[in-house]
């Protein structure tokens, strides 16, 4: 065997290949376990700073999971904004975990990849699905945490992450699989059966979960013209009533404690120079041409009441591009007010065409993290 050639370890190649494609350039020190330049460079422990049970794989999806919760905008920001010595972004790192495992849980992969670091018992105690909120306390954490998930779905993350996502199953249960017995201390060895999947794909929900829902009660299936139930989550796919639910499970869900149509879901509303709007409620537009918008209040319609404001995220340490803050939702969770509109009786046609629990509506909802 020529001495030129050297293994390397299939999930590290990965994920390094992985962060790659993400625009991370992941470099190994032993002088650091984790952290992000603000730059594009992606700083790891080398193998002798690293405990036994580190390993390449979870500390790269971890800062991805990272940047999907504290946005896009987090690539600039040395260590995503965070500041690891005090408890000031502890919910941002909630929000991570609750991520990381809401990816790996359908896998069977959530015990394999789980944190080393101090928030380990933190993420050992989520339940089933991350994002059921246990208590009010943890509504803002997991309104984040769900917005986030929601990016996986938009560039540069996806494809990327779920193909890496995928190949890492695949290894691992192959090795599962050909492997009866192993040492108790072996990481991989903690892998479980992947959860099955729903006819439409997306993984079912956890048999751990609280309630046996079905498909006829989920607050996105939609009857077609012929009597056929489709699902919105699912792009349309057809679903029977009596079918287990999907890990995207809702139950109907009311407006006014939701918003996100009118708030920072969209940036603007359109309304015709023709619309009934334009005389009955003049002050609350704005002309942009030959048409109007309503008037915005920063990241919502002026004419929104209700709501609480979720404090913006400011990186600890200012980049080269100076002080900054967090540009993407959520900048809002739904408050004992409920969410409602001043103008209700003579909203613009664009408002009265939204339809609730339509692709639009789904799209509103990840958006500022209330849906899957």
């Amino acid at each position: 065997m020529s001495r030129s050639t050297r293994y390397e370890d299939p999930l590290d190649a990965i994920w390094l290949e992985c962060a790659s494609r993400l625009g991370l350039r992941v470099q190994r020190s032993g002088d650091t376990y984790a952290s992000s330049t603000g730059q594009g460079d992606l700083l790891l422990g080398d193998g002798a700073s690293l405990d036994p049970d580190d390993c390449i794989a979870q500390m790269v999806l971890h800062e991805i999971c990272h940047w999907l919760v504290c946005g896009p905008e987090s690539l600039d920001w040395v260590d995503w904004g965070l500041d690891n010595e005090v408890d000031r972004d502890v919910e941002l790192e909630h929000a991570t975990l609750r991520v990381q495992a809401a990816l790996l849980e359908p896998l069977g992969l959530r015990d394999v990849f789980a944190p080393t670091t101090v928030y380990r018992e933190f993420y050992d105690a989520l339940p089933p699905d991350p994002f059921f909120e246990r208590s009010v306390d943890e509504r803002s954490c997991i309104v984040r945490a769900r917005a986030g998930y929601a990016r996986r779905l938009e560039r540069p993350w996806d494809p990327t992450l779920a193909e890496a996502l995928g190949a890492t199953a695949d290894i691992v249960h192959s090795l599962r699989r050909f492997r009866s017995t192993g040492p108790a201390t072996d990481l991989l060895a903690r892998a479980r059966e992947p959860r099955g999947l729903h006819r439409t794909g997306i993984p079912l929900r956890s048999p751990d979960a609280e309630g046996a829902y079905r498909c006829g009660d989920c607050a996105w299936q939609k009857g077609d013209p012929k009597g056929h139930l489709r699902c919105v989550q699912a792009k349309g796919a057809r679903v029977q009533a009596d079918d287990p639910a999907c890990e995207r499970f809702e139950t109907t869900f009311d407006c006014q404690a939701c918003g996100a149509c009118c708030r920072e879901a969209y940036g603007a509303v359109d309304v015709s120079a023709k619309d009934p709007a334009v005389l009955l409620a003049p002050d609350w537009l704005v002309r942009r041409g030959r048409r109007y918008d309503i008037r915005r209040d920063e990241h919502r319609c002026a004419a929104l009441r209700g709501g609480q404001p979720l404090p913006r995220h400011r990186p600890a340490i200012a980049g080269p591009q100076g002080e900054s803050e967090q540009v993407s939702p959520p900048f809002f969770i739904p408050s004992d007010e409920p969410f409602s509109c001043a103008i209700y009786e003579v909203r613009p046609q664009t408002c009265r065409d939204f339809t609730r629990g339509s692709t639009h509506c789904l799209t509103a909802r990840r958006r500022v993290g209330l849906s899957r």
